[in-house]
């Protein structure tokens, strides 16, 4: 079976390109950004400063040793941030973003202001939405 687009472009021929496919190599870039503690890493680590680990785990309210420590493996083998060790006792580390880490940082600091931005809105919009679902009547076969 062939995949054609309008242009008779062959998405077989070219999968990195598409995201909906499951094997496109860009699938799995997004699947690594869509986890929240990578978002908030970047973002964390987006103004150059770099932090040592425990900074980061106050900073991100929640996060567990294991999950931030998995996060920033998973950031520093697909290059986006570097790990520092210095020669001291206690060793020191520190995170930092690399170029491609900024860029990255930068668009996700826009998505952060968004958030900002429209959190009010979106908070309305679920409260008419329950207001609504709360009364209307409960069918066969439907949630609460």
């Amino acid at each position: 079976m062939r995949y054609l687009v309008d242009t008779g472009f062959e998405l077989r021929e070219h999968e990195d390109l598409d995201i909906f496919l499951r094997a496109a190599p860009t699938r799995a870039v997004l699947e690594l950004l869509a986890s929240k503690w990578t978002m908030l890493v970047l973002v964390a680590l987006g103004d150059g400063r770099p932090m040592r680990f425990n900074e980061l785990r106050r900073r991100l309210e929640g996060v567990t040793q294991k999950m931030l420590t998995q996060t920033l493996r998973a950031l520093e083998r697909d290059g986006l941030l570097t790990r520092t060790v210095y020669p001291t006792v206690p060793p020191r580390v520190e995170y930092r973003l690399t170029a491609l880490g900024g860029g990255l940082g930068k668009l996700l600091t826009a998505v952060t202001d968004w958030s900002r931005e429209h959190v009010a809105e979106m908070r309305a919009a679920r409260a008419a939405f329950e207001e609504r679902a709360a009364h209307q009547p409960q069918g066969v076969g439907t949630a609460p």
